[in-house]
């Protein structure tokens, strides 16, 4: 993938953040970190103290359990719902005007549902990979190749 010069790159997942911008040329980029945020949660055993509730049916007196509460999950939900909010300030402040935006599935999915019409306007593009966790050397070949 071509990054424009100057583009913007958000790589995130749920519990890390990393924005970079591209130095050098389209064909051979050089990814210089602008900003780091990490998130720490905890599991949901640990969130949570309840049992899942239970219903039973009329008939027959059937018992069901409710699915569990993933509280680990709506935590990292949270966290990657703050990254829309962050790239439309600097897209109306002027400070980006290409974004390339990498993201897990799940979580490029939840941002796509969050994004301002003018960030939408500045996607150069999206990848659906989980790499923030990886190092920045790898996570600039990783981009160049997609």
């Amino acid at each position: 993938m071509d990054i424009p010069h100057h583009a913007h790159i958000l790589v995130i997942d749920g519990r890390k953040s990393l924005l970079f911008r591209n130095e050098a040329s389209p064909s051979r980029p050089k990814l210089h970190l602008l900003s780091h945020a990490e998130h720490e949660s905890t599991a949901t055993r640990d969130q949570g103290s309840d049992r899942p509730g239970q219903t039973q049916s009329r008939v027959g007196g059937v018992r069901s359990d409710y699915e569990q509460t993933d509280f680990h999950r709506q935590d990292e939900d949270r966290f990657a719902a703050d990254a829309p909010r962050m790239l439309e300030r600097e897209v109306l402040a002027g400070r980006i005007e290409a974004l390339i935006v990498v993201a897990a599935p799940r979580t490029l999915g939840e941002l796509r549902k969050r994004y301002h019409p003018e960030v939408e306007r500045r996607l150069a593009g999206e990848v659906a990979k989980d790499i923030a966790g990886r190092s920045n050397k790898e996570i600039q070949s990783i981009i160049a190749r997609s």
